[in-house]
C-alpha cells in the first residue's frame, strides 16, 4: 500500500493510524507538505520562503516521527496550492490512497479547502479527508 498524506504541519503515526486504521502497517508513506500561507493576503505580501521554510519543517517534522514508529516514510514540500501540489506528487508516487489532512474550518487556510474539493474525482484514488486537532 502506498499512502500520499497530505499535511499543512507534523503529523505523528498514532494519528495517521487512527485515520487509516490497518492501512498503515506495511504501508509505504510519501510526506507532503503544501507551502501555503495562511491567509489571501499573506500569500500575496510575504516572501513565499516563510512558508516554504515551514512546509519544510512541517514534512521532515513528520517524516522523523513516522520513522521513529516503524513506517517507511519519505517526504517533500509542495506548491502553495495543495491540488497542484498533489499533482505533482503523484507523478512520481503513484500512490494507492491520498490522505488529507486539515485545520478544524475556523483555522482552515484558505488554500486547504481547494484539495479537498479536488478529491477523488480529480486523482482517480481514494482520498480520506482527517482533521489535525491542537
Amino acid at each position: 500500500m502506498k499512502l500520499l498524506v497530505v499535511t499543512p504541519e507534523p503529523i505523528d503515526s498514532s494519528l495517521l493510524r487512527e485515520t487509516l486504521g490497518d492501512e498503515v502497517v506495511g504501508a509505504e508513506v510519501l510526506v507532503l507538505s503544501p507551502a501555503t500561507n495562511q491567509s489571501k493576503l499573506a500569500f500575496w505580501v510575504s516572501d513565499p520562503d516563510d512558508a516554504i521554510a515551514e512546509a519544510e519543517e512541517a514534512q521532515t517534522e513528520t517524516v522523523e516521527r513516522l520513522e521513529e514508529d516503524g513506517v517507511d516514510a519519505a517526504g517533500q514540500v509542495g506548491e502553495s496550492e495543495p491540488a497542484q501540489a498533489i499533482d505533482d506528487a503523484l507523478v512520481t508516487f503513484k500512490a494507492d490512497r491520498i490522505v488529507i489532512f486539515s485545520h478544524p474550518e475556523g483555522d482552515r487556510d484558505y488554500r486547504e479547502d481547494e484539495a479537498l474539493a479536488a478529491g477523488e474525482a480529480r486523482w482517480n484514488v481514494p482520498v480520506t479527508h482527517a482533521l489535525i486537532s491542537r
